[in-house]
């Protein structure tokens, strides 16, 4: 595909919101990368959707500041209020809301400032719909109505694009496709993403950066990786079952055996299932810390094939299991959560700085990256 027509980067996301609804207090202050995707989580009622309608302009708190670099579409103190349709936001909401009487192709172009055929054209075959050019909205599976949804936010040639749990409500095989499309837009199309759901798999797979609410405020905002390896946010990142980050460059693929072959930054190398991945590409892995296994030398005769040296960085006892250890271990650059029993830990006579093998007993490839 050719190179697509795109705005400039833009520029990064400040936002100090107070709003209260009924009994419900958002609160909440954060400056958002000007690249990528920030994926927002929490549960149920925590806010996130609440934040999302003000940023877009569908709400107005009570006092606050947004601001997409120099651009100020909201300040309470200057009584500026900028009405959603000029702050060149992209959304998509949980339904498509696609006008009825519309084919996909008019539903498309209805959101273009000026003609950009070029620009349509390229969108159209990156979110794979141009076989849905002419079908009327009536027509579409969920999963193709929410892509034309996409592709119509995004000729509207945003400088920032809301997604609203885009996957709520599709089947497994939908859910996954529709991911996957949301995967490759986000490495392809230069402008933010604020991509709020409550399904942590989602996160983990498409987010850069993560924010996590609760209760009305932001009780973290880092990069993905280092912020799931942050012992404190256990509780509130529950959903994301100890997992850490693994992210490594494809160097083969093994047809005899069905593996695809990584290569980290650090030079160590890991199996995974076979991807159709291109070789080149790197992909990201997701890692429980239940699926770790720790030695103090290489093991011999054993199935797993999946070793990789480590340092113990530090430790923690979780306060609802006193038997366990919590161990944050570095693998070249890169933080990953392990736990062990105490029995183990003293056994084995661990300690922080200690080199260690670490056993990889399941490795989850996500999408390429």
């Amino acid at each position: 595909m050719a190179n697509m027509t795109i705005p400039p980067m833009a520029p990064p996301l400040t936002l100090q919101v107070e709003q209260q609804l009924g009994n419900f207090q958002l609160s909440a202050r954060l400056d958002l990368p000007a690249s990528g995707v920030t994926g927002i989580y929490g549960h149920s009622g925590s806010g996130k959707t609440s934040l999302l309608r003000l940023i877009a302009g569908l709400e107005r708190p009570q006092t606050g500041l947004i601001k997409l670099g120099e651009h100020v579409m909201l300040d309470t103190q200057q009584n500026l209020f900028m009405p959603s349709h000029q702050r060149r936001i992209g959304i998509v909401f949980q339904e498509a809301r696609l006008f009825p009487h519309y084919r996909v192709r008019g539903n498309l172009r209805y959101g273009m400032p000026r003609p950009a055929p070029q620009r349509f054209a390229d969108i159209v075959e990156l979110l794979g719909i141009e076989v849905l050019l002419e079908r009327m909205p009536g027509t579409l599976s969920g999963g193709e109505a929410r892509r034309v949804a996409i592709g119509r936010a995004l000729l509207s040639e945003p400088q920032l694009l809301l997604m609203d749990e885009p996957l709520t409500g599709l089947d497994g095989a939908r859910k996954e496709e529709l991911l996957r499309y949301i995967t490759r837009l986000t490495q392809q199309v230069d402008i933010p993403v604020v991509y709020v759901s409550h399904d942590a798999d989602e996160i983990t797979t498409i987010a850069n950066h993560l924010v996590v609410m609760k209760a009305g405020r932001v009780e973290a905002s880092d990069a993905l990786n280092p912020l799931l390896n942050r012992f404190e946010l256990t509780r509130e990142l529950g959903g994301f079952d100890a997992a850490s980050l693994l992210e490594g460059k494809v160097v083969a693929h093994d047809t005899v055996y069905g593996m695809t072959h990584l290569a980290l930054d650090d030079g160590q190398q890991l199996s995974v299932p076979g991807t159709a991945v291109p070789v080149g590409s790197r992909l990201r892995l997701r890692i429980c810390a239940r699926d770790i296994e720790l030695a103090t030398s290489p093991p011999t005769n054993t199935s797993c094939r999946n070793q990789l040296n480590a340092t113990i960085m530090d430790t923690t006892i979780l306060p609802d299991a006193p038997h366990t250890i919590e161990l944050r271990l570095n693998i070249g650059e890169l933080a990953v959560r392990a736990r062990v029993t105490r029995q183990s830990w003293d056994e084995l006579a661990l300690a922080s700085g200690m080199q260690v093998v670490v056993l990889l007993r399941a490795l989850t490839p996500l999408m390429s990256h």
